[in-house]
């Protein structure tokens, strides 16, 4: 098994030590070693064939820098990263750098540490846009701890906020040679995926797991096996990757939000059809994962 995800692996030290020390933040993105990721309209900046991420300089970016509002990554590639969002409502800037493209596409043609700082990038710069007034009070917030935090601007209140992660479970759920395997209505003609859905409070993952695979299918799940994670930020979630056997058959869509479900042989999902999940994605790994099993019978 690969040891990470597309967008994941732990490419970028984080360094939390430096967000609390703003002296240091300042005096670095001023500095000529700082490499700063533009966020333009939840896109990056990249350039060159084969695409590669393309980072800039203080003296580049000065005219959308805002010192107060850029946000410390961590040491890429032994040098400090920084992201800056830029205004949405502006033309595509840096042209003379590269062409902004979102992470659906980035996934799938950089390599995988700038893949994993892009995604990083993106995320926080989205969780900052929602996030301009307190859930308190109602108060305006500002960035904290090198844009890892955000605090109220109230003394009365001065609540501090942390990007949030939305766990969701994704599971490849297997009877036999079969798999299981769904479809939304809004996905192109013939894509299949695995059964997906967010973590409820007070629930834990397994159960989770056997809730979404009911609720869609009508399929009872015994044993659950964790398989991997990916980090999934469109804008917040972080996926949590499962196999799971079923003790049943009989499908029935339950709640409604899958057009069609059926079970499929790996000898079908050779075919062509159904189509399989994008290859960026931890469902489609889940589902090679399955069809590459050693021992595993083609029907």
């Amino acid at each position: 098994m690969n040891s990470h995800n597309i967008f994941a692996g732990a490419f970028v030290d984080r360094s939390g030590h430096r967000r609390e020390d703003p002296d240091w933040l300042a005096a670095t993105i001023a500095s000529a070693k700082a490499r700063i990721v533009p966020v333009w309209n939840d896109r990056c900046l990249v350039a060159g064939e084969p695409p590669h991420i393309s980072t800039l300089r203080h003296t580049d970016i000065e005219a959308f820098l805002d010192p107060g509002e850029s946000i410390f990554l961590g040491m890429f590639r032994d040098k400090p990263a920084f992201a800056v969002a830029v205004d949405g409502d502006v033309n595509a800037p840096f042209e003379e750098s590269g062409e902004f493209h979102d992470l659906r596409y980035l996934g799938t043609v950089l390599p995988a540490d700038e893949a994993n700082l892009a995604a990083h990038a993106i995320a926080l710069i989205a969780w900052h846009r929602l996030q301009k007034f307190c859930g308190l009070c109602g108060a305006h917030t500002r960035p904290e701890s090198g844009g890892n935090a955000r605090l109220c601007t109230s003394d009365d209140c001065a609540n501090r906020s942390f990007p949030r992660v939305d766990p969701a479970i994704i599971v490849l759920v297997a009877h036999g040679n079969e798999c299981l395997l769904g479809r939304q209505r809004s996905w192109p003609e013939g894509r299949y995926s695995t059964i997906a859905g967010f973590v409820e409070p007070g629930e834990s993952l397994e159960d989770a797991v056997r809730r979404e695979v009911w609720e869609e299918t009508n399929i009872d799940v015994g044993s659950v096996h964790y398989h991997s994670s990916q980090p999934w930020p469109f804008p917040s979630s972080l996926m949590l990757g499962f196999t799971a056997f079923a003790t049943s058959r009989e499908i029935r869509l339950n709640d409604g939000e899958l057009e069609d479900a059926g079970w499929f042989t790996r000898k079908e999902l050779r075919s062509g059809f159904p189509k399989l999940p994008y290859r960026l994605s931890i469902a489609r790994r889940l589902v090679d994962d399955w069809l590459n099993e050693v021992g595993a019978e083609e029907n």
